[in-house]
């Protein structure tokens, strides 16, 4: 199960005032990760990751895949719904889909590999119904099965409660709540308007919360609980200003629980170990015996989810932006200390995932005034400044450092051959309409 913008934000990482009993429940009889980071702040790119196990920049998909936008898995990119198909799995996905080009949903089946993918509904209530009636069906079947669940919420939404200019999270079948309070991030101003809007998002958690955990009841029903491996994850971080979009940690940071009772991933165990989800699928082909790409970036973690086995955590993880709204080129290192970003265009200091006219968040660097574009790099220490609100790229203090990360994040620039390193990035509606000009020009 996976859903939109979720980042961490439920109760059981430490955000009290969020209503998440289901999933909080679903943590204390799991594994959960308090270190796994996405590749990538925005929904298409780290889907892609997270499925294939490879990073976006070398899987083809930089960027949103629907409408125009058209970022699509590179031919002969193996999705982990096809690689369990072909093991012998009967291959399901249901509801929200976008770690490939939007198609009809037969030819999303045909390109990825499943033997079904319904899309129809996306919102977390019918989506959970769906899910709740396939799984009857899939358990009654011979063959062992993977079904793949996304769920739209907490993505924004348009709604006719929105107020002028604004997309928020209620759109017309959620309610805000602030029931436990609301709590501002640190990297925000702490204003009226900001807590009307995180109460809306904290509404939405809640309401995508409860259709978890109606799938989750199913199992039980079904009696199959104790059999069944469940991954309960995000895409990246929260739609707010520095968050979703940018390569700080509250755009990167992912909630990542697992539960395979059979095996022994229960209890509530914890880990805190850096993870990237391109570690998802080699980890999941070793657990079943299934033989690896050698192309795969990521690194089995088995050994954290077995516990007692000898594992070699990562000195550190990555992170990628390409194009969003727009092409804004940016890669990241980050060790369990400090964070260096690379910024590779003229672009505005982050993009803004507010979707919105007016926004009702404000990000606390905004304080000193806007800033039109950003350096080439910044460095952050996260022991001191877990907001990443102070720059030190400039600090001669930090210059051996900067150094040292720059060669480290140059070094996997290189090593995964990001096509960055050899120029700007062309996108597929600018190859469209060059290629459309052209062909006017012909006739």
């Amino acid at each position: 199960m996976h859903c939109h913008d979720l980042g961490r934000l439920l109760s059981c990482y430490g955000n009290p005032t969020v209503h998440t009993p289901r999933l909080d429940a679903f943590a204390a009889d799991g594994i959960r990760f308090d270190g796994m980071f996405a590749a990538a702040p925005q929904c298409s790119p780290s889907r892609a990751a997270l499925f294939t196990g490879r990073w976006p920049h070398a899987n083809g998909v930089l960027g949103l895949t629907h409408h125009e936008f058209a970022w699509d898995l590179h031919p002969g990119e193996r999705h982990l719904g096809g690689i369990l198909r072909e093991a012998g799995y009967r291959s399901v996905l249901l509801g929200v889909h976008h770690e490939s080009r939007t198609l009809p949903d037969q030819e999303i089946a045909e390109q990825l590999g499943f033997d079904l993918v319904d899309k129809s509904e996306v919102l977390a209530d019918p989506v959970a119904d769906r899910g709740i009636a396939h799984l009857s069906a899939l358990v009654a079947g011979e063959k062992p099965f993977f079904l793949e669940l996304g769920f739209f919420e907490p993505h924004r939404i348009p709604g006719t409660r929105d107020p002028h200019g604004v997309q928020g999270f209620l759109g017309n079948h959620v309610e805000p709540d602030d029931s436990r309070g609301v709590a501002v991030p640190p990297y925000l101003l702490d204003t009226e308007a900001a807590r009307t809007e995180l109460a809306e998002l904290q509404g939405a958690v809640r309401h995508m919360d409860a259709a978890a955990g109606r799938v989750l009841a199913h199992l039980d029903e079904l009696g199959i609980a104790e059999d069944t491996l469940v991954i309960f994850t995000t895409d990246h971080g929260v739609a707010l200003p520095r968050a979703k979009c940018s390569l700080y940690d509250p755009g990167l940071e992912v909630a990542f629980i697992a539960r395979y009772p059979r095996r022994g991933w229960t209890g509530g165990r914890v880990h805190d170990e850096l993870l990237s989800n391109t570690d998802f699928v080699p980890t999941l082909l070793e657990l079943l015996q299934q033989p690896a790409d050698e192309d795969l970036h990521g690194r089995s973690f088995l050994p954290l989810l077995d516990g007692g086995q000898p594992y070699t955590p990562h000195a550190e993880v990555y992170g990628e932006m390409t194009y969003h709204d727009y092409y804004d080129p940016r890669r990241c290192l980050r060790t369990r200390t400090h964070k260096l970003i690379a910024n590779f265009s003229s672009a505005h200091a982050f993009m803004d995932p507010s979707q919105s006219w007016n926004r009702r968040c404000i990000p606390r660097v905004q304080i000193a005034g806007p800033k039109s574009s950003h350096a080439a790099l910044e460095l952050y220490d996260l022991r001191e400044d877990p907001a990443e609100l102070n720059d030190l790229a400039g600090d001669p203090e930090h210059a051996e450092l900067l150094a040292d990360l720059s060669r480290r994040l140059y070094a996997w620039l290189r090593r995964t051959e990001d096509p960055l390193l050899h120029g700007a990035i062309t996108s597929p509606l600018h190859i469209k309409t060059a290629g459309l000009l052209g062909g006017a020009a012909d006739d």
